[in-house]
């Protein structure tokens, strides 16, 4: 090899300037965040879900709840599950009942004079908490000896034994308000903010219709009251699409990266549509409920089961996420990638 060509040998840094410079460099990035993507994604649902453990059950108490058969149950049951049982008196079963409905406990422990406890479940408030409860309950009244009655007042649908259906619903929601934006930033790019902001609240009332329509009317699944459901996924499903819309203006083509983990890794884990939030570690308990995956279950599961008892907690965190996201990139409108000149008007020079 002659010198003149040992010195047009470019040196490690200009190898390392021209990969920067070429395709192979994002590619190379989308590489190693995807396989970490793909880790924090099994790793945040196994830690959530695989392994639910009672933290903290709410438990109305009801009749001669003094008598040292309740107490002997209550310890059993505590012991039993782990954890305490958080226990709140009510005089009379009517009070415990409108509890349940208000979603303040998810079961009526009653002590019976002659010694015996009825449990009530609500399956319609958590079904696995439920599933946890009809399980233990039995085994403790016999390890203590008291004996135990178990029903369930508030069942599921039948096209629903397992709870899921809301959680699935939501979840695609949740997807499908985000993804509907990454298309409209990659096919309408070229729409001005008020039209992005119109189009994303046309495909959430569609696919809200279309969500719920499917569910009902062509599957059976759940019998939803129709408009307040379409209308909760249509919320969640804009808001979900503005989220997007609101990191796609601050960082720019890395958008995905906080979407995913603010709706998928850590909101999908911790709404409470697949495990109870009694069952989920604490802080995910916690998080959950101002994240708009779990404000679109909650909200669901109430319009769902517990009509009459609609909270507005859940539609103010959903309604909170989509205005300051809205906020967001109507104030840096000018950052994002999208958008068009508008056209001069006629006769100006």
């Amino acid at each position: 090899m002659s010198h003149n060509d040992r010195a047009e040998s470019p040196t490690p840094g200009e190898r390392w300037t021209r990969f920067k410079e070429s395709p192979l460099w994002p590619a190379t990035v989308l590489v190693l965040i995807l396989a970490a993507a793909a880790a924090l994604f099994a790793g945040s649902y196994t830690y959530s879900m695989a392994d639910p453990t009672p933290r903290s059950i709410p438990t109305a108490l009801t009749g001669a709840y003094e008598q040292p058969a309740g107490r002997r149950f209550l310890d059993g049951m505590e012991q039993a599950l782990n954890t305490a049982v958080k226990v709140q008196v009510y005089d009379t079963t009517a009070g415990a009942r409108t509890a349940v409905e208000e979603q303040r406990v998810f079961a009526i422990l009653d002590v019976r004079r002659g010694g015996g406890v009825t449990l009530d479940l609500s399956s319609a408030s958590g079904a696995s908490v439920a599933e946890v409860l009809a399980e233990a309950a039995p085994a403790v009244g016999r390890r203590t000896g008291v004996p135990v009655g178990v029903r369930d007042i508030n069942p599921l649908q039948e096209g629903d034994p397992r709870g899921l259906a809301i959680f699935y619903i939501s979840l695609a929601a949740v997807i499908v308000g985000f993804v509907g934006a990454i298309q409209l930033s990659v096919h309408a790019r070229t729409l001005t903010p008020p039209e992005r902001i119109v189009f994303t609240a046309l495909y959430a009332l569609l696919g809200g219709f279309a969500i719920a329509a499917t569910v009902d009317w062509l599957l059976g699944a759940l019998d939803l009251p129709f408009v307040e459901s379409w209308l909760i996924l249509s919320l969640t499903l804009f808001a979900s699409g503005m989220v997007f819309t609101m990191f796609n203006t601050l960082v720019g083509r890395w958008a995905m990266l906080p979407t995913w983990g603010v709706m998928i890794l850590l909101g999908n884990p911790s709404s409470g549509g697949a495990v109870s939030w009694p069952l989920l570690p604490s802080p995910l308990g916690v998080i959950g409920r101002w994240l708009p995956p779990g404000a679109s279950v909650n909200a669901q599961h109430t319009a769902v089961y517990f009509a009459g008892h609609q909270h507005a907690f859940p539609f103010l965190v959903l309604a909170g996420w989509a205005l300051v996201s809205c906020a967001v990139f109507w104030i840096w409108r000018h950052r994002h990638p999208g958008g068009r000149e508008t056209p001069p008007a006629e006769g100006a020079a």
